[in-house]
């Protein structure tokens, strides 16, 4: 107890020497609660959008190689020469998924069906064919006209607002689906009614559509969920008619629509959303694509474009803060080892009479770490309040700056290149144009960074007092009364 009430009397009895030494201590205690408070919040905000769309990727035709690929097929013809993009094979898409880079991948499934237990919106207007006249043998058949949709794991517009569940819930298991409210009223249908529907999936011939077999599939729905449509009613570019109706659509899950799936068969579109366990693992994920057949001609990539725009203004405010705080944190270090030192020459009289007096050398040191603590706590109590303050203004304007230094590189030739393939990159430009960069960090102080700092100024206090604790244990008591006199 006596040690540290002997340190409060050093605090007050030294004004000027522990004011100077606050000072500093004070200067690095804000500014690390700057730092830090943008680190954790930036570094937050990175992960999160790294997560959500930087390692988002992109499997896209190059147009280069497709406008090659149709001149080459179309050597010596004088006709007018037809470039059509290229179709990845369903179970190639659920193939690619199998890959260690990969920490998920969002499937999805559609196909056309009809059903003879309900009407569909618009079926005066008739269906549409997926597909043109089969041939099989010498005989044609007239290709089947379809009235709904069966959409798997096709969710987005309930996520996006144009959809919204108004009674029942989102399909959750096996053969259950939801349908829109006007289909439900139109036909009377309720929650737990079950709906027959049928398909087709075909196995084309060598040439096209012809000796095609063509396999009837079928699927039995629970409807768990109706929801309110706002979307357009009919498919953009489509032709009005039941078929391109939206409020035919029957919404369900993956798995129930891919269940009478066969291998080499056609009839049901599947597409798939990968994402990597990181960004740099992109390359190595082309390669594995191509190895398992995955046509040369398309690109494999993510917008690097949209994530320059975002975070890159981000990374770099977060490189400043920390690049920063590395200096203060340097520079501050050593003034206050050149203060210790020198207040502790001063108060070498002082030591030596506590030693010949019979104190023990930790008990001296623990004396010179208590003032230390306590001027560390005073400073970290207004550090914290100060630094808070200043955060947010001095985040706004250093984000400010690394927009505009982003926006100016990005009007640079070759920007957002990085390497990419170029063909991946401009078919994704409308997608990278619509992302909107940070304008505004919202910073708060939260338990992890209070902590950190707590830590921090510790550690300061400890660094200050050894290097006093360090000169001072080296003389004993009666070397330092001689040295005074």
């Amino acid at each position: 107890m006596y040690i540290l009430q002997n340190a409060f009397r050093n605090v007050l009895r030294n004004k000027g020497r522990n004011i100077l030494l606050g000072a500093i201590i004070f200067v690095i205690i804000v500014s690390t609660v700057v730092a830090l408070m943008i680190n954790n919040t930036t570094g937050s905000i990175i992960d999160d959008y790294k997560s959500r769309f930087a390692s988002e990727v992109s499997i896209t035709p190059n147009m280069d190689r497709m406008r090659e690929q149709a001149m080459a097929q179309a050597a010596g013809s004088t006709g007018r020469v037809r470039i059509s993009p290229p179709i990845i094979p369903p179970e190639q898409y659920v193939e690619f998924g199998n890959s260690q880079y990969l920490y998920g991948a969002v499937y999805t499934a559609f196909t056309s069906v009809n059903s003879e237990d309900i009407t569909a919106i618009d079926a005066e207007l008739d269906g549409q064919a997926m597909r043109g006249t089969v041939f099989s043998g010498n005989e044609a058949s007239i290709p089947t006209s379809f009235y709904f949709s069966l959409h798997g794991n096709n969710f987005g517009d309930l996520g996006e607002g144009l959809r919204d569940l108004a009674e029942g819930r989102m399909p959750e298991n096996l053969n259950e689906a939801i349908i829109s409210s006007d289909l439900a009223e139109l036909n009377g249908i309720s929650l737990g009614d079950k709906l027959s529907f049928t398909s087709e999936i075909f196995l084309r011939g060598e040439s096209s559509f012809a000796d095609t077999h063509t396999v009837e599939t079928y699927y039995v729905l629970e409807v768990v969920g109706i929801y309110y449509d706002a979307t357009d009613e009919y498919i953009q570019g489509g032709r009005p008619n039941a078929r391109t109706n939206r409020r035919n659509e029957i919404l369900t899950t993956y798995e129930t629509v891919m269940a009478p799936f066969l291998p080499d068969y056609s009839g049901i579109t599947i597409s798939a959303t990968y994402f990597v366990e990181n960004p740099a693992m992109i390359p190595a994920f082309a390669e594995e694509l191509y190895a398992k057949g995955l046509d040369p001609i398309f690109d494999v990539g993510t917008d690097e474009t949209g994530y320059n725009r975002i975070i890159g203004p981000v990374e770099g405010l977060r490189s400043i803060s920390i690049t920063f705080m590395i200096i203060v944190l340097t520079f501050g270090g050593v003034i206050i080892a050149l203060l210790s030192s020198i207040a502790i020459r001063e108060r070498k009289y002082e030591i030596g009479v506590l030693r010949a007096m019979g104190m023990k050398k930790h008990k001296v040191a623990l004396g010179l770490w208590s003032e230390m603590l306590i001027i560390t706590c005073l400073c970290l109590a207004l550090g914290l309040g100060i630094g808070t303050l200043v955060t947010q203004p001095v985040t706004n304007t250093l984000l400010a700056q690394q927009i505009q230094a982003a926006e100016a590189a990005s009007q640079m030739p070759g920007f957002g290149g990085g390497g990419m393939m170029m063909g991946a990159m401009s078919s994704m430009g409308a997608t990278a144009s619509n992302v909107q960069p940070l304008s505004e960090i919202n910073i708060a102080l939260g338990l992890d960074t209070t902590l950190q700092i707590m830590g921090i100024a510790l550690l300061l206090a400890s660094f200050a007092a050894l290097i006093a604790i360090s000169r001072i244990t080296k003389y004993e008591p009666i070397k330092i009364l001689m040295e005074r006199n």
